[in-house]
């Protein structure tokens, strides 16, 4: 029932504004985006695009997790990944990327936009961030030249709450403003997989300038972006609707809820990795990043959810409850095996959120009378 209200309340006026004003989308990617919708048939419906591009990210994932589950292929005195993984890698990555750019003209094209489509779109990306930052990880590794991987683990929420900033923007302004720095990453994340393929990994171990590694401009990049172009284009814009009157929540408590549940899934998640009696990040870092990129996305749909439906974001995602429960049977020392603790949670994690976002679906496509994966009406012939 409460749902059903939501949906009926907040849905009827849903109406997607977005703003993207990155040099390279507008004038190479959208074109080139405009180019490649012109040979898709009008019968494929556009959920089905975007699902079949985040498809392409959860196969680089387990395809690099197959050569390199540990993150040490990379290392000097390993055996390396093979060189048309990385082809395979770059490749996808771009799929994923484009297929991603074209679903919502598609949409456009077969007049079939919805805010089903809008939701699945932004709720996929949301998975995605821990797809590609855990694929990209591969090339670096652990090794004496590479990334640390509690360096990496902070890198990653630097990542996620980058991404999560563009959907406060939105449920404080009403508009999406689309961060520059997912174009620029995705576009030299390619680049990157298939100038592997050619050079080598052990390329990445000289360094850059001086005793400046490419692993130090790879964690350089990221926070850069984040803090100088993300973060201060985030708050300018919300402080600009504010001067405008026209910010969606006028109190500081409202304004900044959405940030309640992530921060703490952060201090939670923290708490486990720093006070880890078997130091679980050194033993099973591919899980933990995905136990918590998964538990992330859970929490950043709720907020899309919320932000297009005009309602009041949840305070605590429940998913924090179970989660505080596991953190403490860790910290205490009760559970014996830690390794099998962390399969099951995340084992938990991933089916909360899929079954979260099969559901929400289901109810999308009957309230709207819509087929998911179909541009058929459920009532015609």
């Amino acid at each position: 029932l409460k749902w059903q209200h939501v949906w009926l309340c907040g849905w009827g006026a849903c109406h997607y504004s977005a703003v993207d004003s990155n040099p390279l989308s507008i004038y190479v990617m959208h074109p080139f985006w405009n180019f490649v919708v012109k040979f898709l048939p009008t019968w494929l419906a556009p959920n089905l695009i975007t699902l079949t591009g985040f498809m392409f990210l959860v196969l680089n994932f387990l395809m690099l997790a197959f050569y390199d589950f540990d993150f040490t292929a990379s290392a000097a005195g390993h055996e390396h990944v093979p060189s048309w993984v990385w082809v395979a890698a770059g490749i996808f990555n771009f799929l994923a990327y484009t297929l991603d750019g074209v679903d919502g003209k598609q949409a456009r094209r077969t007049n079939s936009s919805t805010p089903l489509g809008e939701l699945f779109d932004h709720g996929l990306d949301s998975w995605a961030c821990i797809f590609f930052v855990a694929t990209v990880y591969s090339i670096f590794g652990r090794g004496e030249s590479g990334v640390g991987v509690a360096t990496l683990y902070y890198i990653l929420w630097v990542v996620l709450f980058s991404f999560i900033l563009s959907h406060w923007e939105k449920y404080n302004t009403g508009i999406l403003f689309l961060p520059w720095g997912y174009d620029i990453s995705q576009v030299t994340i390619s680049l990157v997989y298939l100038v592997t393929a050619v050079v080598g990994v052990e390329t990445w171990y000289q360094p850059v300038l001086f005793h400046f590694l490419y692993r130090d401009l790879f964690t350089f990049m990221i926070i850069a972006c984040s803090f100088t172009v993300t973060l201060p284009m985030s708050l300018y814009n919300v402080m600009k609707a504010y001067r405008s009157n026209s910010l969606k929540h006028s109190s500081f408590y409202e304004a900044f809820l959405p940030f309640l549940s992530p921060v703490l899934l952060f201090l939670l998640s923290t708490t486990w990795v720093v006070c880890s009696p078997s130091n679980i990040l050194e033993l099973q870092p591919r899980i933990f990043y995905l136990m918590v990129g998964t538990a992330f996305a859970n929490v950043t749909c709720k907020l899309i959810v919320c932000q297009m439906s005009n309602t009041r974001c949840q305070p605590l995602n429940w998913l924090l409850l179970p989660m505080l429960v596991v953190v403490l049977l860790v910290v205490s020392g009760t559970v014996v095996n830690e390794t099998l603790l962390l399969y099951v949670w995340t084992a938990a994690v991933i089916l909360a959120h899929i079954h979260y976002g099969i559901s929400v679906v289901q109810q999308l496509s009957g309230h709207f009378n819509i087929f998911a994966f179909s541009l058929k009406k459920p009532n015609s012939d």
